[in-house]
């Protein structure tokens, strides 16, 4: 995923003079999980800019770049970090061009990488993609894989509206299947797919039907789309797995006709569960499917405490926790 992110930067900067980049040590160092290697050497200083520590402005320097004709992809290191600019993103970003009557945009795209399972403890670990899917004029994006990380941050830097573009960390790093009994975050053991090289998109606001079933469906996103996988195998039932990608705006279509098909639903992440973003996936099946479900739709999810550093396995929804949740849901109706 690594290199599939430093690709679409490649072929963006290269394709689009507008388009720049900034953030701390994404320079000269390559950014912290190396996503930026290589870039200031070829682009020059001038477009991949490193910045001081200072989330907030970061993302109101973004926004000044974005008003005035260039296309800034502004990474904060952590999304642990990303609370200082949120102002800027609320109160400056998000509302530009209804405040303008559309005179204005500011065509910015925010990564940062999310998630646990790396040892991170509550300050590196944290997942609050659900806050950003409540911000009007921004959309949210959460990627499982090397060939939609490029896609959508491809798409997410041409799109006009904002983007807040979360990476999970545990998919940089290590393997992926939520097994405990595999806490390695070896920097060799990156997860691997096949990605075109040049240039190529994938559709904001469309979600991906990983695997096609009956039995149930599983609604989820980020590194629990490979748990999820994992553990409907597992279990043993012919589970229809989808991952979101796109948290907003959200493909309803995709899900209520999954639901439709199956009639039972589980909903996964690793983001605490009290309004977190499964509340309003859960929500949206509800509304669009009452009629033609089994059973209840479930949810496992982190848990509602800062994210420990001791007890990473026990907070991390790993395959046997959604081992049981897939059990729960088929007994249930």
């Amino acid at each position: 995923m690594i290199q599939a992110i430093r690709s679409a930067h490649d072929v963006m900067m290269e394709r689009d003079a507008t388009v720049v980049a900034l953030g701390q040590d994404i320079g000269y160092f390559g950014g912290v999980f190396r996503c930026t290697e290589g870039l200031q050497k070829k682009y020059g200083e001038h477009r991949v800019i490193d910045a001081p520590i200072a989330e907030g402005g970061i993302i109101g320097t973004a926004i000044g770049m974005g008003v005035n004709g260039l296309r800034p992809v502004a990474e904060i290191q952590f999304a642990d970090y990303i609370y200082p600019g949120f102002d800027q993103i609320v109160s400056e970003l998000s509302r530009l061009r209804y405040r303008s009557c559309g005179d204005f945009f500011a065509p910015v795209t925010i990564r940062t990488p999310c998630g646990g399972g790396i040892r991170g403890g509550q300050t590196h670990s944290q997942s609050p993609e659900g806050i950003f899917t409540h911000i009007s004029g921004v959309k949210t994006v959460m990627v499982s894989n090397p060939y939609d990380a490029k896609g959508l941050l491809i798409a997410a830097i041409e799109s006009n509206d904002p983007v807040v573009f979360f990476e999970p960390k545990r998919i940089y790093n290590g393997p992926f299947d939520g097994d405990p009994d595999k806490p390695s975050v070896s920097w060799a053991s990156h997860p691997k797919g096949e990605v075109p090289e040049g240039y190529y998109t994938v559709p904001l606001g469309k979600a991906e039907i990983i695997e096609k079933g009956t039995d149930l469906t599983i609604v989820t996103y980020g590194t629990i789309v490979h748990v999820a996988q994992a553990a409907a195998k597992k279990a043993g039932v012919d589970a229809e797995i989808i991952d979101v990608r796109t948290l907003m705006p959200l493909d309803v279509e995709t899900l209520r006709d999954s639901v439709n098909k199956t009639g039972r639903c589980l909903v996964a992440h690793e983001a605490t569960r009290f309004c977190g973003y499964g509340a309003e996936l859960v929500a949206s099946v509800q509304k669009e499917c009452f009629w033609h479900l089994e059973a209840p739709i479930s949810r496992v999810t982190g848990w509602d405490t800062p994210y420990p550093h001791a007890f990473e396995w026990q907070y991390f929804p790993v395959q046997q926790r959604l081992v049981d949740g897939i059990r729960k849901v088929m007994e249930a109706g």
